[in-house]
Order: structure tokens, then C-alpha cells, then sequence
């Protein structure tokens, strides 16, 4: 008995006459009439939505193919509910059905579109394969002819961004990230750099709209998106073949702006003064010396190499005569061991946490994390966490509470009660953030300079 391979893919998770069970129930039902063996192995599947227009994005289509070229070959043919699940693509249906059929013996065959190895086969099935290339190329300019048109008429074509929300197929500001995006808007104006931004929000344990941490190329797309201007952008990237001829567009949408013009234009000016642009390399990984030392012989900084050290970024470059090289964790621990014997360990204060007030940003965020706090700690107490899983997260919940708790003093501060802290224990704490330590550091010290041939270290306080 002959073995068979199946292959099933579906467009779309409208086509539910095309689903993928009653495209195998079918190939199932024609592999028994003609006495083939489908394993279930050899039956390739795609995720819903993949589209047929390029073989390289499939990757049930290309898993089936690397195991068609094993020798001996592994199946006889390969079974389609119709020739355009295998392809949309005349190039690919060409080149892949040649190398199946011509090199490695494996027929290719469909269920509804039967055909022979007679001269009109071959032209009915080029035919088919034109028709379904013109299908996908139409249906591909029909759907860019409707979002164009919705565009034009202030409508959204893409998921709601960060600081919206959908209802009703139209973006409404999110009570919870809109005020966000708005202390972004203004700390970009005040001269705060992306990637500044960047760890302030990662600190405070904000994502972004995908749940991601942020980096500085993402805020910088964030600032520069007119969407919260009360603007509709669509196609930014033209140029390319998903591209329509008209190129981007940009109308006035039906949806509330989240700042105002005059924010607007004093944002971008800066972003464009500090050449911040939406494809800038994202930031070095965040450690918490990044951005305080200092060369002596140059006095450009010292970044992170690859080998979890420091080095003078001028000497790397050529620019510095003298090697700055010295291990991250030799330099902390010299640090803190200067700053537990310069300031008492209870010299610090903390501010406790504000009273609620609506007009904080962050208000919503800081409430938020509580509340994951207390069902952090229901869940251990009723058994649900282990000990270790439960102070772990506790710690990095309190450390997004500190940080939180810090943007809403910064923005109203009171005059309450402070609490000592032990700075130098905060600091040895393996459980909390290099983005908050590398804050907490920048509180404390203005400048740190690094004398590599004298073994010495020059620390600066701020004064302020």
C-alpha cells in the first residue's frame, strides 16, 4: 500500500466551509478510495490565518517539504483539499510542485480538482494556479481599498495603541494608560531622553500594549505617532510591496486626542534636537553602574562589555590612550563599600507613599500593584504559592511599588512622616531591579571617575 502525506491549510477563520477538519475528514475519505496510508504523522497543518502567499512563512508547508527530500522518500504523494491550500503563488506552486514531482517522485494531488498526466491536465492546472494567483492579488487590493477608505474617513484600520482602548470600532483614551501616555508627552518636552523614559517605565513595571518591556526605539515610536494628536496613520513604511500607490496617509480622526497641539510640537522638537528616531538601537541591557563612571585620563564613560566588565568608551574606539578595563561586580562592590563608609546607614529617607488622588497618573498603577500584592499574598496563605515563588514575587511587586510610589511623590509631593532606610542593604538586595538601583546610584552621585593606572576612585555627590 502506497503511503500519502496530507496537507491542510485555511486562509481565513471566516471559512468555515474550508476548515481544517473537513479538509481532512475529505483527503481521509479519498486516501481510502485509492488505497493510500495517511499517518498521522505525515498529516501537515497550519495555524489559522496563515496566508498562502509566500511558501517561507508556512511553517507546516516547510516542515513538510524538508521531509519529502529524506531518502527514501517518505510518502508517494501529497493530498490537497484543493491546489490552492498548497500555494497562492504561481512561482512557489511551480517551483515546489517540479522539485515534488520531477526530482524526489511525489505527486501532488487535489481532491476537488482531480486531473490526469495528459497535455490538458498540465494546461487545467495552470490555469488553476493563475486563477488562484489572481484571487489572492485582488483580494489583497480590495482589502487595502477599504482600509484607505475608512482611513479617509478618521476611522481605525489597526489595533487600538498604547493609551486606547476599543469600543464600538473606535479608539476611547484607557482610564488606566492614557494618563501615561500623557506624563510621557510631558517629560519629552521637559528634555527627558527616551530611553530615560524607557527605565522609568520598566522600573515602575508598566508594559507596553503587548505586554512587553519597554525599550527606547518603542517610546520613540509612541512619541512620534500622531494618533494622539487625534490623528489616523496608516501604511508608515512606504515603499514596499504591502505598500498602496497613494503611500502613507494621514487624516483627522473621530477619536480624542491625548494632547494637545502646543505639547505636541515642544515634544517633537525636542525629540528631534536629541535625534531620537523610531529606528534607534535599542539601549544597552540596564545594569547599575550604566551611565556613572567615568574615564580619567579622557572622561568619557565607561560602558558594559560583552564580557561583564567596563571599559572606556573612547579607548574602545581608538579615541583614549589608557585601558579602563575593570569587572562590573569589582566596581559595585568598590562603590558600595565607599558609600557605607562615607554615609551612616540610616542616613536616607523615605517618603511614604501619597494619598490617592485622581489627577496623579499614576494613581490607577500604584493601586493596581496593591491589590496584586494582597492576592499575592491570599494565594501563599491559602496554599496556592510555594515560599520561594511567593517572596520572589513579592519582591519585584514591591519594587514596582517603590518605583510607583516615587513617579507619584515626584509629581505631588506631601510633607508626611519619612522613614529611615538602610541605603547600603537596598542596594545589596539581589532581589531588586538594576533599572532601580541604577536610579537609586543616580540620586546619590552626581559623577563617579575611575583612575585605572593609580588604582582610585574619585566620587562625586550630588549637592542638590
Amino acid at each position: 500500500m502506497r503511503t500519502a502525506a496530507a496537507y491542510i491549510r485555511v486562509s481565513t477563520d471566516g471559512q468555515l466551509e474550508y476548515s481544517p477538519d473537513s479538509q481532512l475528514k475529505v483527503i481521509r475519505d479519498y486516501a481510502q478510495k485509492h488505497d493510500f496510508l495517511l499517518p498521522e504523522a505525515y498529516i501537515f497543518r497550519e495555524e489559522e490565518g496563515i496566508s498562502g502567499k509566500e511558501a517561507k512563512k508556512r511553517p507546516a508547508f516547510m516542515r513538510m517539504i524538508g521531509i519529502a527530500k529524506q531518502k527514501p522518500k517518505p510518502f508517494d504523494c501529497i493530498i490537497l483539499w484543493k491546489f490552492s491550500r498548497f500555494a497562492r503563488s504561481r512561482r512557489d506552486s511551480i517551483v515546489y510542485k517540479t522539485m515534488l514531482r520531477k526530482q524526489l517522485g511525489i505527486d501532488v494531488v487535489s481532491v476537488t480538482e482531480q486531473l490526469g498526466d495528459d497535455k490538458l491536465s498540465l494546461l487545467l492546472e495552470a490555469v488553476i494556479e493563475a486563477m488562484d494567483e489572481y484571487y489572492s492579488i485582488n483580494l489583497a487590493e480590495e482589502v487595502k481599498r477599504g482600509m484607505l477608505e475608512k482611513v479617509s474617513r478618521g476611522e481605525p484600520v489597526t489595533p487600538p495603541p498604547f493609551g486606547y482602548r476599543m469600543q464600538e470600532k473606535q479608539y476611547i483614551p484607557d482610564p488606566t494608560t492614557a494618563p501615561i501616555v500623557q506624563w510621557m508627552f510631558r517629560l519629552c518636552a521637559q528634555g527627558v531622553p527616551c530611553n530615560e523614559i524607557a527605565r522609568r517605565l520598566n522600573a515602575m513595571g508598566i508594559p507596553t500594549a503587548r505586554g512587553q518591556r519597554w525599550e527606547t526605539r518603542a517610546v520613540a515610536y509612541l512619541l512620534h505617532n500622531p494618533v494622539y494628536l487625534g490623528k489616523i496613520r496608516w501604511n508608515l513604511h512606504p515603499g514596499t510591496k504591502q505598500s498602496p500607490p497613494a503611500g502613507p496617509v494621514l487624516s483627522d480622526g473621530m477619536h480624542q486626542a491625548l494632547v494637545d497641539p502646543s505639547l505636541w510640537e515642544e515634544s517633537q522638537r525636542q525629540l528631534n534636537q536629541k535625534g531620537c528616531r523610531r529606528n534607534k538601537r535599542a539601549p544597552q541591557t540596564a545594569y547599575p553602574l550604566r551611565g556613572l563612571v567615568f574615564c580619567s585620563t579622557c572622561g568619557a564613560p565607561l560602558v558594559k562589555t560583552s564580557r561583564d566588565a567596563l571599559q572606556c568608551s573612547a579607548y574602545a574606539h581608538g579615541h583614549c590612550s589608557v585601558s579602563h578595563y575593570i569587572s562590573i561586580r569589582k566596581m559595585e562592590e568598590w562603590i558600595l563599600c565607599i558609600l557605607e563608609a562615607d554615609i551612616p546607614p540610616h542616613a536616607f529617607e523615605r517618603n511614604p507613599c501619597p494619598r490617592a488622588d485622581s489627577s496623579n497618573p499614576f494613581q490607577l498603577q500604584l493601586e493596581q500593584e496593591r491589590k496584586k500584592l494582597e492576592r499575592l499574598r491570599d494565594a501563599y496563605e491559602a496554599g496556592a504559592e510555594s515560599l520561594e515563588e511567593y517572596q520572589r514575587e513579592k519582591a519585584r511587586l514591591q519594587a514596582h511599588l517603590t518605583a510607583l510610589s516615587a513617579e507619584v511623590h515626584r509629581c505631588h509631593p506631601l510633607q508626611e512622616a519619612p522613614s529611615a532606610v538602610n541605603m547600603g542593604a537596598l542596594l545589596r538586595d539581589g532581589q531588586l531591579p538594576n533599572e532601580a538601583k541604577n536610579r537609586v546610584l543616580h540620586a546619590i552621585f552626581d559623577r563617579i571617575v575611575y583612575d585605572a593606572e593609580q588604582n582610585h576612585l574619585t566620587v562625586h555627590y550630588r549637592t542638590e
